[in-house]
């Protein structure tokens, strides 16, 4: 739904950043540099790996040319919150959905290898800019690089040109503004030079559709919260500007907090329910209505996605997310959104989804002891495991 436009936003901006210096006219037009613009808006995936080295010792190269550029862009500023033009819910929600189509086409695998680099990025963050160390810096460049090179160049180009579309012609120059000039067009000659490598080892095929799951308990359970929660669902008003305001007294460091522990939790996903749950995602938007919201089929379908992806996590590491975001959400949060919707709509949707909570509790306790049981080797060692 419109919600996750918010998700979208600075990355939106970052896309604007490299259309505004292609607009500044000082290097070649936006067809050849948008395979790797694009990559600013997705954070997925590592490429063959005939082709690694070649892609790693580019983003070494890169780095060399924008890690002075880097240090210089204020990464804590709330700026990459707001819409990277006029607010445009659904138009940005077409935007998101180009690359949620661009990752479901890209290797699982490396959508894991890249949201282990984020998190290795993430942990070397220092000074009053929040800049990453340049290792780090390298890694993750790396990293998106071969996410790009594992898509077909048609999806890069349907999420480079959807992004362009929603950003303002003044918000590129602007952006260039808030940092030295002569290493802004460094870093975007280095980011040129990036791309055609990348373009070089790019595949010409998506990979095959996800495998969905079908008659299992966490789907049967996702059609009772569904139904519970739909009327709720339908209460929100997905067009507010309100997803895109900061979390009351709160800063970008500690709201990066909780976004780690998200990507630690994204990277141990299982690869094909990641996958799905995109695909499912994607049809989803395609059934949005004017006001947002989605068809209940699609939300069925996008809740049993979900509730599998968590169920291949393991508890602990979801429960680093929930409390992670319980530090950082403050109760107003809480009651200003209870106090938008039918207070008996809500009450409803949340006694469905404590049921569906516990379903998918139950499925990820017979993961782990499924894990268990195949890392055994004695009959000793099943007992102890069935045990646990």
């Amino acid at each position: 739904m419109v919600r996750g436009a918010r998700k979208f936003l600075a990355l939106g901006v970052a896309a604007a950043v490299v259309y505004s210096i292609k607009e500044l006219n000082f290097v070649p037009g936006p067809r050849h540099a948008a395979p790797v613009a694009a990559a600013a808006a997705a954070s997925m995936m590592m490429a063959p790996a005939a082709f690694a080295d070649e892609i790693g010792d580019a983003s070494k190269k890169l780095g060399d040319a924008s890690y002075n550029f880097a240090k210089e862009v204020d990464w804590n500023n709330g700026i990459f919150l707001q819409a990277p033009g006029k607010f445009q819910p659904l138009k940005a929600l077409k935007a998101i959905d180009k690359m949620i189509e661009m990752g479901a086409a890209a290797d699982p695998k490396l959508l894991k290898a890249a949201a282990e680099a984020h998190h290795k990025a993430i942990g070397s963050i220092s000074g009053p800019n929040g800049v990453t160390s340049r290792a780090d810096w390298d890694e993750v460049n790396a990293a998106l690089g071969r996410v790009v090179a594992s898509v077909p160049k048609a999806k890069v180009m349907a999420v480079y040109d959807a992004v362009k579309d929603i950003t303002d012609p003044k918000v590129p120059a602007y952006m260039k503004s808030l940092v030295n000039g002569p290493d802004a067009e460094k870093a975007y000659q280095g980011f040129l030079e990036f791309k055609d490598v990348v373009a070089k080892n790019q595949v010409t095929a998506a990979s095959a559709p996800a495998v969905v799951p079908s008659g299992d308990k966490i789907g049967a359970a996702a059609k009772q919260l569904s139904d519970a929660s739909y009327p709720f669902i339908k209460d929100i008003d997905w067009l507010s500007d309100i997803y895109l305001k900061p979390l009351p007294g709160k800063t970008a460091p500690e709201t990066l907090k909780a976004i780690d522990k998200m990507i630690v939790m994204g990277a141990k996903m299982d690869g094909n329910l990641l996958k799905a749950a995109a695909e499912a995602h994607h049809k989803a938007i395609g059934s949005v209505d004017s006001k947002g919201v989605t068809s209940a089929a699609d939300y069925e379908a996008v809740n049993a996605a979900l509730g599998r992806l968590v169920a291949s996590v393991p508890k602990d590491t979801v429960m680093d997310v929930y409390n992670s975001m319980a530090k950082i959400v403050d109760p107003t949060v809480t009651n200003n959104m209870f106090s938008k919707v039918n207070p008996l709509d809500a009450v409803a949707a949340a006694k469905g989804f404590y049921t569906f909570k516990d379903v998918v509790q139950a499925s990820q306790r017979c993961v782990g002891s499924a894990h268990r049981i195949r890392s055994a080797h004695r009959p000793a060692d099943v007992q102890r495991a069935f045990k646990l």
